[in-house]
């Protein structure tokens, strides 16, 4: 039996400036964006590179519950990990973009990394793997 992780929901406040975030500042690819109600969207971004891994679902907070989750569906902890084969050229687009640094990058054992903060405060790692694959 094969499986695969095929998305990801993160919650968002907006479907709207949660798309221009990813697909103007992080120049992910609006994958689909399919009504499903009057309140409710299938809102898939995938990274530059390709849709053959794993999509972000962009989900719309519906209840007041949901909305204290947004910006922080792990409690303060690295939620996404974003590998890239250009961490230079990636790392000077998220500066470029003003978005928000919260760790300066390092070389570590697996790769060289930085910490940055989404449009709502969700936690990523820019990862660019080393020989140990990350």
């Amino acid at each position: 039996m094969a499986q695969l992780l095929k998305h990801i929901a993160l919650v968002v406040t907006d479907y709207d400036e949660a798309i221009e975030f990813y697909t103007k500042k992080l120049h992910f690819t609006l994958v689909e964006d399919t009504r499903l109600s009057d309140t409710k969207r299938w809102v898939l971004v995938a990274p530059p590179g390709g849709t053959d891994g794993c999509l972000l679902l962009l989900a719309k907070a519906a209840s007041d519950e949901q909305q204290t989750r947004i910006g922080n569906q792990t409690g303060g902890r690295v939620f996404l990990f974003l590998h890239t084969d250009d961490f230079e050229g990636d790392y000077q687009n998220l500066l470029d973009q003003g978005i928000k640094i919260v760790r300066e990058p390092s070389k570590e054992e697996y790769g060289t990394v930085a910490v940055f903060a989404d449009l709502y405060g969700n936690l990523w790692d820019l990862i660019e793997p080393g020989s140990s694959g990350g």
